[in-house]
């Protein structure tokens, strides 16, 4: 009977469900007798059968569905009705998005774009779930913003675990790094687990807050899913498929603000260019000599390796930074930078740049605040309600607030520089693109031309938000 699910006739089986450690124990099987569960394997050190968490649902599908008789003791929750006590309507894409999920089986991924309220779209989902819920944020500064929106929402009591807090209750917000930490102890008390940001989750590391937790409903969150490793293709396994999708062109004007993006581009000085194609020959003469092809997998990992192994490679390394610094932080990107804000005098601009250091340049040349990885929590927050509320008119910022920041009234965007990536461009956008008022928003990518930063450009530039329509 191995390996086959069981009939009438084994109705004298009796399982057993218990939970441990971010897996499931099947107490009751012979060795070697799976009867079909999908994931399960034999454990000698327990005598008993073994499946990861995450299996907790199917396996108890195919129970019931070969009329299986089991005592589940791996679920430590109950049915929990969570009523919504702040009323308000929700848009259609909400709704629809809800419902979408709703119909899959209550597991997948909604992608909707930053400012188009995917926080009441999954309070409309816990409301519907009616089961413990966790959810999952990347940031600390997120799990506060949750923290309070969760309260407002359902006026009960929410738990912390982070940011120094462990305080579990049946609606309780964490973050990635403290749900996989603890999702050996917590895996079996929530019945939903709401991943936002759900991009972050395919990570080797934080992959086990899903893996190792039996919530059978799964609802991830994200603008962009895409991610450059392909690791996207795991949140079918881990959350479920993509069951709702809108992109910002779909959404812009009536629920998204209005918005434009136009390419401005500088030049670098004689000096600089011959400085700039001398250090890009370096670089790319040490990457021939090794055979190294960046465009492949791995091949930035293999060039350091090869790089510190000779005083050849190392200035082939001090090389490429120096030909990146010209590029991403020319001084002519200064002097431009200068004009914008002088242009939008008035308005609420956010600068990004690639690395601290220009972000710091910028904070002395023009006198504005800053916030970078180094900026201290209680800073940061302070700096975000003094721009909210118009005393800080400029922030300039490296890659902190690329998402998970609520600045609804920032309607300026000037990228002067960043790494290729789709999804940084596509967040850097969405800070600006909160609905208020009748605001129009526009944002600015400042490209040193002929240099590598163009290719750049027209790599992070491919999504349909910059197709002008």
């Amino acid at each position: 009977m191995s390996g086959t699910l069981a009939s009438t006739a084994d109705a004298q089986l009796s399982l057993r469900l218990t939970f441990e450690g971010g897996t499931i124990l099947i107490d009751g099987l012979a060795e070697g007798d799976t009867r079909g569960l999908p994931g399960v394997r034999f454990d000698p050190r327990s005598g008993m059968h073994r499946a990861e968490a995450i299996g907790y649902r199917e396996i108890v599908e195919r129970l019931r569905e070969a009329k299986i008789p089991y005592q589940d003791d791996a679920r430590a929750y109950d049915k929990a009705v969570w009523p919504l006590r702040v009323e308000k309507p929700a848009f259609p894409h909400q709704t629809e998005g809800v419902e979408a999920w709703a119909q899959a089986g209550m597991r997948g991924v909604v992608v909707l774009p930053t400012g188009t309220g995917k926080t009441h779209l999954a309070n409309l989902a816990i409301n519907r779930a009616k089961r413990p819920s966790l959810v999952v944020t990347p940031t600390i500064d997120l799990l506060n913003q949750w923290f309070d929106e969760l309260t407002l929402a359902f006026g009960v009591e929410v738990g912390l675990l982070g940011g120094g807090y462990y305080d579990i209750k049946p609606l309780t917000v964490t973050t990635y790094d403290s749900a996989y930490q603890n999702v050996e102890r917590l895996g079996n008390r929530f019945g939903l687990l709401v991943f936002d940001e759900c991009h972050h989750l395919p990570s080797p590391t934080v992959s086990a807050a899903a893996l190792g937790a039996i919530a059978p409903f799964r609802l991830g969150l994200t603008a962009t899913p895409e991610r450059a490793d392909n690791a996207h293709e795991r949140l079918d396994h881990l959350i479920g498929p993509i069951v709702y999708r809108r992109e910002i062109t779909q959404l812009k004007g009536q629920f998204l603000a209005e918005y434009r993006v136009e390419s401005l581009f500088v030049n670098l000085t004689d000096e600089e260019r011959y400085r700039y194609e001398s250090m890009r020959e370096t670089y790319r003469a040490f990457l021939s000599s090794t055979g190294i092809d960046m465009r492949r997998p791995g091949a930035w990992g293999q060039f350091l390796f090869q790089a510190h192994r000779s005083a050849e490679g190392r200035q082939a390394y001090l090389a490429y930074r120096e030909q990146r610094a010209l590029a991403l932080a020319a001084p002519a990107k200064l002097s431009l930078l200068a004009r914008l804000l002088e242009r939008h005098n008035g308005d609420r601009v956010l600068i990004f740049t690639h690395d601290n250091a220009t972000v710091y340049t910028i904070a002395r040349q023009f006198l504005v605040p800053v916030i970078t990885h180094q900026t201290k929590t209680k800073e940061r927050r302070d700096v975000l309600l003094k721009f909210n509320s118009g005393e800080y008119p400029i922030v300039a910022t490296s890659r902190v607030l690329n998402e998970g920041v609520n600045v609804p009234e920032a309607n300026v965007a000037i990228i002067l520089s960043g790494s290729g990536s789709v999804r940084e461009h596509v967040q850097r956008l969405g800070r600006i693109l909160r609905k208020s008022g009748d605001k129009e928003a526009t944002l600015y990518e400042v490209v040193t031309r002929g240099t590598v930063e163009e290719f750049t450009s027209n790599r992070r530039r491919q999504h349909s938000a910059y197709g002008g329509d």
